[in-house]
């Protein structure tokens, strides 16, 4: 993966990220309750690898556990305690490559890489160094959860583009509401499993729009795949977990540290 051109991508993107939602807050406590029902304890340490701006991690820590975040851009890891802080919560982070975790073996109880982050590796040797790493610092029989798009029928479908998001904001002069759109345009290897994505935003500009577009390419790791990768990594009992079962937005791959 070219590390810096990712971590470029989310920090040009970080000011923008959470116009991605609708309602930024709701998917924060939404998500935060999903994976704490998965977690299944009490004030557990958890890692989030690839908090970016902190959806997942603050919607754990609102839920009570002792969250650690780590993000490749050091704008998002930075925005995620800013954002946990004007909450209230305690949330430690730092700017870290999921493949090279600056901590010790055995720390956390669970290991959190949620929101399509680990397709942003593009091999298989990058995303076994990244899950090798997630392993050495569970403790033993520790929970790894990671979510990615359901790619399985993306890779079948091939589509050219997400549909518009909409998040609305009441106006800053008080003359009523503004829109922020989002949409990406997906343009696909030859391989058919890689893409590269063009992430669109207009954002309302003094009656006109701005145009925000960042670029970056994916993984889009069919779901057997990723947990072999996960097996061969050193955890036990993978399986996936989908979005009806769960109330998580995406795809959830569920693992165990081996003893």
């Amino acid at each position: 993966m070219p590390g810096m051109s990712v971590a470029r991508f989310y920090d040009e993107l970080v000011d923008d990220y959470h116009l991605i939602y609708s309602d930024w807050d709701a998917s924060i406590r939404r998500q935060g309750a999903a994976l704490d029902a998965l977690i299944g304890r009490a004030g557990a340490d958890v890692l989030d690898c690839a908090c970016g701006i902190g959806t997942q991690a603050i919607g754990l820590a609102l839920r009570g556990h002792r969250v650690t975040g780590t993000d490749i851009s050091p704008r998002a890891a930075a925005r995620a305690a800013r954002e946990a802080a004007r909450r209230s919560l305690r949330l430690r982070t730092a700017a870290a490559d999921m493949r090279h975790l600056p901590f010790p073996d055995s720390r956390f109880d669970a290991v959190v890489c949620a929101d399509n982050s680990l397709p942003h590796l593009l091999t298989g040797r990058e995303v076994r160094a990244a899950l090798a790493e997630m392993r050495r610092v569970l403790r033993p029989d520790g929970l790894l959860l990671v979510s990615t798009r359901p790619y399985d029928e993306l890779v079948r479908e091939r589509p050219a583009s997400t549909p518009p998001q909409v998040h609305r904001i009441a106006g800053g002069d008080g003359s009523g509401e503004e829109r922020t759109v989002t949409f990406q345009l997906w343009h696909w290897h030859d391989d058919g499993e890689r893409y590269d994505l063009e992430h669109f935003q207009l954002v309302p500009a003094g009656g006109e729009w701005r145009v925000e577009v960042r670029r970056t390419t994916y993984w889009a790791l069919p779901r057997d795949r990723l947990a072999g990768f996960a097996a061969e990594a050193g955890f036990v009992d993978p399986g996936w977990r989908m979005p009806p079962e769960t109330g998580f937005f995406q795809p959830l791959l569920l693992a165990r540290a081996g003893e």
